[in-house]
Parts: C-alpha cells; structure tokens; sequence
C-alpha cells in the first residue's frame, strides 16, 4: 500500500526513544520529513545524527509543558521544512504514582503538552488545506488497571480531548485519531526497568496478554503512520487499541 507520505511534512513529539524513536522511524522510512523534539539535547542529537532513510529529521530539545518552546519549535520546524501535514504527540510524563507530583506531572505533560502542540499546529494544517493528528493514549486510559490514577485518567482525557477536536476539524480536512498502546517493551524503557527491578510484578504483567509477550514499538508506530497518512483519509475520531488483545472490555 502506498501510503502517500513521501514529502509529507511531520512533527512527533518524544521522538528520541521508545514508540516514538520507531514513529519517526516509519516516517523517514517512507520518504517524510520529520522534525521531533525531546527534553535532552543530547537525544535529540543523536536521533538525528544516527537518521536515515529517503525522509530528512530534524529536531529540538524542550519541555512540552513549556507552552511558548512548544510554538517556537512548531513554527519554526513548519518554516523550514515549508509547510506541516500531520502531528503525532507521543510524550509523556509515565508519571503513576498516586501523589500531588504525579498529578501535576501527567496534565501538565501528557495533556496541556498535547494541547499546545496542537493549538501550535492547527494554522499550519490550517494552511496545508487538512493534514492529520494522531495522540498516543494508553490502554491505562480505556480500563482500570494498575496504573490508574494520574496517568490512565489523563490518558482516558486525551481520547476524549482527541475526539472532541475531529469532530470540531472534520470540515476543515484535518483528522484527529488516538492511538492507544499496552505493554511495549524496549531497551531502557518501563517495562525493561520494570523486569529487572520487579521481575515479579513484570511477569504479572506480561500474563495478562493472551499474545503471551509484550509490543515493540515498531508494532505500535506503523498504525500510527497509517493513521496520520492520506492512506487513512475517511479514518477520524478513533482510538485505535494495538494492545495484541490485552483489554477484555467491549469497545462501542
């Protein structure tokens, strides 16, 4: 299937690692140009020294809570690369622990981080005539589990957030979906710190997938290619489970 995303013009956000190291991945690979932002600079460094494929990516380190950083990287990278046609806003906090800071944590990452980016982005989709945006949610956010509290109760608002704006953009061309992940084991990520450090908790976790293993994150980035390209053009207000059959409830 050809996707239709050579050129294309993208921003992910928390594009150094883990899902969305592999989103980035799939863009380049498929002839995007990509620009990320991360919190280090050293990260985002190397992202894009170690780059390649057809596509070019550039990048910037900042805090997405910072609202005015946030702006400056949008409007600067839709400059550069000459216009924007899809935005995956990918970064989180992964703050679970049931305490003020977690809370504080979660929405002024997870949510107001994806907030500005897409307020940041709308006037250049805007001018692009559509585009796509794509949010990473969470299985945490479509079922209580154990990471209830502050992270799967901001992730359950960012479906919702999600779904508000494709239906406000629909007549404008711009879709907005969610792509919610379970598990994803990578080098250095929760679930690799998580089965060295509680092997007993990670095997918990790792039984209650039927698939009897956890994603990589390739599994999880190409939907979310798919669903920010021309490819998925008729596909808007979703939230996309790549859970390998995790969550049990009926999702209608």
């Amino acid at each position: 299937m050809d996707l239709q995303l050579e050129g294309a013009k993208v921003l992910v956000s928390g594009g150094t690692r883990g899902i969305g190291a592999a989103v980035v991945a799939e863009f380049l690979a498929e002839g995007a140009d990509v620009s990320l932002c991360a919190r280090t600079a050293s990260d985002v460094e190397a992202a894009v020294a170690a780059a390649h494929g057809p596509g070019t990516l550039s990048g910037r380190a900042l805090d997405v809570s910072d609202r005015e950083a946030v702006t400056a990287w949008v409007d600067g990278a839709a400059a550069e690369m000459g216009g924007l046609d899809a935005v995956v806003a990918n970064v989180s906090a992964i703050a679970a622990a049931p305490d003020l800071e977690s809370w504080r944590l979660s929405l002024d990452v997870d949510l107001m981080g994806t907030v500005a980016l897409v307020d940041a982005a709308l006037p250049h989709l805007r001018r692009s005539g559509g585009g796509s945006i794509v949010t990473i949610g969470s299985v945490s956010g479509r079922e209580v589990d154990a990471f209830a509290g502050p992270y799967g109760t901001v992730k359950a608002a960012l479906v919702a957030y999600t779904q508000g704006l494709a239906h406000q953009l629909a007549a404008e061309g711009i879709r907005a979906n969610t792509v919610s992940p379970g598990n994803t084991w990578f080098p250095g990520g929760v679930w690799d710190l998580t089965e060295r450090n509680d092997p007993e908790f990670f095997a918990e976790a790792l039984a209650l997938n039927p698939t009897g293993r956890m994603a990589t994150p390739e599994e999880v980035a190409r939907p979310v290619v798919f669903l920010s390209s021309p490819a998925a053009s008729f596909v808007s207000g979703t939230n996309l489970l790549v859970d390998g059959a995790l969550t049990r409830g009926v999702q209608l």
